[in-house]
């Protein structure tokens, strides 16, 4: 009996285990490039934000004389129109050890719009291999008078089942179902 109940301990211990993995290909991590490529900063939706590449070459730092500050253009992907973005470059050695960090920023970015920017603070000790940029900050331009809440992405996709069958709908549009021996007309709004 004891035995049964210590291999079905293991066995929910392994199930519990395995599904708390996350999936590399849903992540929203930024990834490594060489330094000759473009790299690449998502959103908080995992679409493609900014686009760097570096202007500066001559990278080789060591611990006593770390490389200092670097130029870079970045480039807006996005198809928002930006007040301000910040962010993070991050350097790696042919070991893959992160060997170098600094930041960027910029204000009133426009959609396809670059702008050449160092990285302050930056301290590069290795000879890097490998580079990435993170968006830690993309404020959107609104236009005059446009609420803050219309930036915000409904679902496309949304349906309604009543008694096994679908209906799709939309926000703010009226739904109008017979039920029983009545008409309804159902409206979804967001909730202020």
């Amino acid at each position: 009996m004891k035995m049964i109940a210590a291999s079905l301990l293991m066995l929910c211990s392994v199930l519990l285990a395995s599904a708390q993995e996350m999936p590399v290909a849903g992540s929203l991590n930024e990834k490594r490039v060489s330094l000759n490529e473009a790299a690449v900063a998502l959103d908080a939706t995992g679409a493609t934000a900014l686009e760097a590449t570096l202007r500066t070459t001559a990278l080789n730092g060591a611990p006593e004389t770390p490389v200092t500050n670097i130029r870079m253009i970045v480039k807006n992907r996005s198809a928002i129109s930006y007040a301000f973005v910040s962010g993070a470059i991050t350097f790696y050695d042919a070991a893959g050890v992160r060997c170098g960090e600094g930041v960027f920023k910029a204000d009133a970015v426009g959609v396809d719009e670059s702008f050449e920017t160092d990285s302050p603070g930056l301290r590069i000790r290795c000879e890097p291999a490998t580079w990435r940029i993170v968006a830690t900050n993309l404020l959107p331009r609104l236009p005059p008078n446009m609420p803050i809440g219309a930036l915000t992405r409904a679902p496309s996709n949304l349906e309604i089942s009543i008694d096994g069958e679908t209906h799709p709908i939309q926000l703010d549009k009226p739904l109008t179902l017979t039920l029983g021996e009545r008409r309804r007309t159902i409206i979804v709004r967001s909730a202020p």
